[in-house]
């Protein structure tokens, strides 16, 4: 699934800086950020299968809410971002969407059996189940490609060219996911297996940011 830009950024002549991060190394951050996107929605049609099947139905319950998600991701992330912009926030971000995707290890089959046990039309019910578990990680994941794209512009006249370049890296991030998760991944690990790893490099990611940032007020 394709990602691009849902919105507009209106960019001051101020710049944030990168203070001790390069560029490459956020270009790597959005990079994990994609890749665990599309990793996560893979892992979707596993975690729906046993209540409601693979059908088309399920697929096209969880591409929906995906893309309404990550639409919703950019258009948040863009406004957030012009708002004191600092490697700090953008830290946030990661660390947000990993305690976004904690419910699907904690609580992932209580949540679906509780959606089963009230829904359980394939098309509904898969649903409203891609809604209550992916919605609100998707949302937090989309966020991450548009903050990144303010932190490396320093004028308006870069704009489309950091944007489409970003947007470049964060979609071979996501193709890449989906390729590792469904020919590799699935076959050798467990469901919960996967996302701790998810977890940990959403964590990690984070730490790094925030790290790079560390001399930035986070408020300021």
């Amino acid at each position: 699934m394709g990602q691009s830009p849902a919105y507009m950024i209106m960019f001051a002549s101020d710049q944030p800086g990168l203070g001790k991060m390069t560029p490459g190394l956020l270009f790597l951050l959005v990079f994990c950020g994609g890749f665990s996107i599309m990793s996560i929605e893979l892992l979707g049609g596993r975690i729906l299968a046993p209540y409601f099947g693979s059908s088309i139905y399920v697929w096209g319950s969880l591409i929906t809410v995906f893309m309404l998600a990550l639409s919703i991701g950019y258009l948040l992330g863009g406004r957030y971002s012009l708002r004191n912009p600092s490697l700090k926030r953008f830290g946030s971000l990661f660390l947000v969407s990993a305690a976004a995707v904690l419910p699907l290890l904690l609580a992932g089959n209580l949540l679906m059996d509780l959606v089963f046990e009230y829904v359980d039309d394939p098309r509904y019910g898969s649903l409203l189940a891609s809604m209550v578990l992916f919605f609100v990680p998707t949302i937090a994941l989309g966020m991450i490609s548009p903050y990144a794209v303010r932190l490396l512009v320093e004028h308006k006249d870069q704009s489309g060219h950091i944007a489409g370049k970003l947007y470049f890296v964060s979609t071979i991030g996501s193709a890449l996911g989906t390729l590792l998760t469904s020919f590799y991944l699935v076959l050798y690990f467990e469901v919960n297996q996967i996302l701790v790893a998810i977890v940990t490099t959403l964590v990690l990611c984070g730490l790094v940011a925030v790290g790079a940032g560390r001399r930035e007020p986070l408020f300021q």
